[in-house]
């Protein structure tokens, strides 16, 4: 599933330098019978630019279509392979002795973005005035065909990736994503088998518990959750409620919470290893992406001028200040939530369906879980925007620049769209709703949420688990059906052309002499085929990252609530590799090939979310999780104190312990509930209440007990936070970032290079 066929050092033949019946790239317009509009002088006057710079330009009409198909002129590439060889970083970075076709369309699609018309418009200005509707390459139907069948299918779901033959066809820079999802699937292997064996840890003790067997045999009391119709409940009514959330709030959880803060670390490192074993086989391992632009540039024109590094502090303060105000409005969406939960656990409380007014806390935490993915789903393509608009304020030097800068600004805001409100449920709900005569409500008219008295990580749990749910459930079927319903729309659309002559179907299956052309006939069905297929653009892979890098983030920050997200990520990624595989394949036009030598910005948003992991983990454990308040009871305050040994259990009375009474005749609570409120299901009017909290009877003040696990929370997020910190610096510092093998092959290679140079420079 993770792993690749190749075993990182076998050296693969590349495409020949030239693919004779494959056209280097093709523009698509429409059909123009007015010669006088603006539009079609402007289509005309762009490929006249392209002419005189030697591109040969085929041109084939189909009804209201004009097809252009580009070649670039081999001299072309052999200046770049120069330019290459005696650039300062990039001289190593590939072999000279061919330009492979993936290069030679990367190299075109630069030249072609950068070629202006005499108004000052390039193609991106052209695309947006419609004077071209579609700008592709052509995939090649023989390698299209390789990859389908050892590789772009569901059958090859627990099959081996060729990841040589991706990177020769769709270039560097997806294969580093294939390959790095590879070994993040591979890697997630572990934690899922111990994530399942700390939820049937706490499975086992499902039905022997103490805490468990108090929660339900309890006759305890507890005070109203709502106001007006809420009435007071039995503890035990809860029971169900108590058994779930020990499955995801026992003593495994913390060594679990632990293993996955340090797991991020070791995934990092072994990642810089295994990719560091296939970059130095590409040769570009020394590839520098600023030289390669100048080198692309020199090759387009060779007058150009480089584009000069610019900073403008001003353009900077607005980009921080519109990026702090969109992370507060996002924060607001939270706030929102939090309201909407709120209000809808009164309506459901006082609704006429009796299921759903006992339930009516959970139905809220439902619901509200549901609508945050709603909001997730609009905010995405709001976000979007808004980072767009960012980089365009900015101003940024190269393309290069944009999207590293679009990538952090995208990845922030939608970090703190899925994760603000789990962020609340975490660490905020149950700890500022207050206490009876006292709560603290929104608007002086709703209470806040509570926690239930078994602890909140549940809540953090059913939050997470609906959210990861829907997100990876619902996004693989648009992402899938989605595609292919657009292609299957365009196929119906546009007229079908006869079958490939002959001629050139043995043309096309040889591929080997040199100048070979194809029929306009069987050209234009390509082009068509092509054409029908869903629209890339730059940032289609970033699509992918982005989703991963936020399932990484679900699986690592929070997975103390939930130790089953490992788990869920494995399954989903197994499914996502062949998918994204099959779209990429079949259902969309070929991507430009790209090159680079690592993920980019990714890897530092990763090790953000690592560092992040260890500070969330040890606060939800210290904080959220009812581990510190049971340690505390269990060697301070229970029947075990002080070394004493009972003969039972040393957990018997904790769920009585951890909570606290407000009697009825307090003049606090004169005006809280009404009779009706405290009226026991039996008729009889409650003397007092229970709720969640350590606070004095008398006078609601906090206990020395609230102190003393406070202060021993804090103690335990401290020491946990730099136990793990330690332990990340130790496995950082233990794994080098790449094998010594690759380190000595590069070495080699170099003196090797360096005395062939030599040789030549003697002749």
């Amino acid at each position: 599933m993770g792993v690749v066929r190749e075993n990182g050092n076998e050296l693969t033949s590349l495409p020949p330098v030239q693919t004779p019946l494959s056209y280097d790239y093709v523009l698509v317009a429409k059909m123009s019978e007015n010669q006088e509009r603006a539009a079609f002088k402007k289509q005309i006057e762009y490929i006249e630019e392209l002419k005189k710079k030697n591109m040969r330009v085929t041109k084939i009409i189909d009804d209201d279509l004009v097809f252009y198909g580009i070649q670039a002129p081999k001299e072309m590439f052999e200046k770049y392979r120069y330019l290459l060889k005696v650039s300062d970083a990039c001289n190593w970075s590939a072999d000279q002795n061919a330009v492979p076709l993936s290069t030679r369309i990367r190299i075109v699609h630069f030249i072609l973005n950068h070629t202006p018309i005499p108004s000052g418009e390039g193609l991106r200005d052209l695309m947006k005035m419609k004077v071209f509707e579609a700008k592709f390459c052509l995939h090649e139907k023989r390698k299209q065909r390789e990859l389908k069948e050892s590789w772009a299918r569901w059958t090859a779901c627990l099959q081996g990736q060729p990841i040589t033959a991706v990177r020769n066809y769709f270039g560097e820079k997806v294969a580093l994503y294939y390959l790095w999802l590879g070994w993040y699937t591979y890697l997630l292997i572990p934690p899922a088998l111990i994530g399942v064996i700390v939820f049937l840890y706490g499975l086992a003790f499902f039905n022997s518990s103490p805490l468990i067997k108090e929660v339900c045999e309890a006759d305890t009391i507890m005070c109203p959750l709502c106001d007006k119709r809420c009435k007071v409940w039995q503890l035990s009514d809860t029971c169900t409620y108590a058994k779930v959330s020990q499955l995801f709030d026992n003593n495994g959880t913390v060594l679990f919470a632990m293993f996955m803060a340090v797991w991020a670390t070791l995934f990092l490192e072994f990642w810089k290893r295994h990719r560091a074993s296939y970059v130095c086989e590409w040769k570009v391992s020394d590839w520098c992406e600023e030289e390669e632009e100048l080198i692309l540039e020199i090759v387009n024109d060779a007058d150009c001028e480089p584009k000069k590094y610019k900073h403008s502090y001003l353009r900077t303060t607005l980009v921080l200040i519109c990026v702090t105000a969109m992370i507060l409005v996002i924060i607001g969406l939270t706030h929102a939530l939090v309201v909407f939960r709120v209000i809808a656990a009164v309506l459901f409380a006082e609704g006429s369906w009796e299921f759903l007014s006992n339930n009516s806390y959970s139905g809220a935490m439902m619901l509200g879980a549901v609508l945050h993915y709603f909001i997730i789903t609009v905010m995405t393509r709001i976000n979007r925007i808004v980072a767009m608009k960012l980089c365009e304020i900015e101003e940024t030097r190269s393309f290069a620049a944009t999207e590293k800068s679009f990538t952090v600004k995208m990845f922030t805001f939608q970090f703190f769209t899925y994760f603000s409100s789990l962020f609340y449920v975490a660490f905020f709900l149950g700890r500022i709703n207050g206490h009876p005569g006292g709560y603290v409500r929104i608007a002086g008219k709703w209470r806040l949420e509570e926690c239930h008295p078994s602890g909140c990580l549940t809540d953090l749990f059913i939050q997470m688990a609906i959210i990861m749910v829907l997100k990876q459930t619902i996004s693989n079927v648009f992402e899938f059906t989605g595609p292919w319903f657009c292609r299957w729309l365009r196929r119906r659309r546009t007229p079908k052309l006869r079958r490939k002559c002959a001629h050139c179907y043995l043309k096309n299956e040889s591929e080997d002499k040199h100048g070979a052309e194809l029929c306009d006939n069987c050209k234009l069905r390509d082009w068509l085929n092509n054409y029908r297929l869903n629209d890339v653009d730059s940032f289609s892979l970033f699509n992918e990252f982005l989703e991963m890098v936020i399932q990484f983030s679900f699986t690592t920050i929070f997975v103390a609530a939930f130790p089953l997200a490992p788990l869920l990520a494995l399954i989903n990624n197994v499914i996502e590799i062949r998918l994204d595989a099959i779209k990429m394949v079949t259902l969309e036009r070929r991507l430009v090939p790209k090159k680079t030598n690592d993920i980019g910005v990714w890897i530092d948003v990763l090790e953000a979310i690592g560092v992040l992991a260890v500070i969330a983990n040890g606060l939800v454990i210290g904080i959220s999780s009812d581990f510190i308040p049971r340690l505390v009871y269990r060697y301070h305050y229970g029947p075990c104190a002080n070394g004493t040994d009972t003969g039972i259990d040393c957990m018997v009375g904790y769920i009585n312990n951890s909570l606290s009474v407000a009697r009825m005749d307090d003049k606090n609570l004169n005006n809280e509930f009404s009779l009706y409120q405290i009226q026991t299901p039996s008729g009889v009017n409650a003397t007092h209440c229970s709720y969640k909290d350590y606070r004095s009877p008398e006078d609601y003040s906090f206990t020395p007990q609230f102190w003393l696990i406070l202060a021993v929370r804090f103690a335990f997020v401290i020491l946990f936070e730099h136990v793990v910190v330690i332990c990340k610096f130790v496995a950082a510092w233990f794994v080098p970032s790449a094998p010594m093998q690759v380190k000595n092959d590069r070495l080699f290679d170099k003196l090797n290079r360096l005395k062939e140079e030599l040789r030549s420079y003697d002749v």
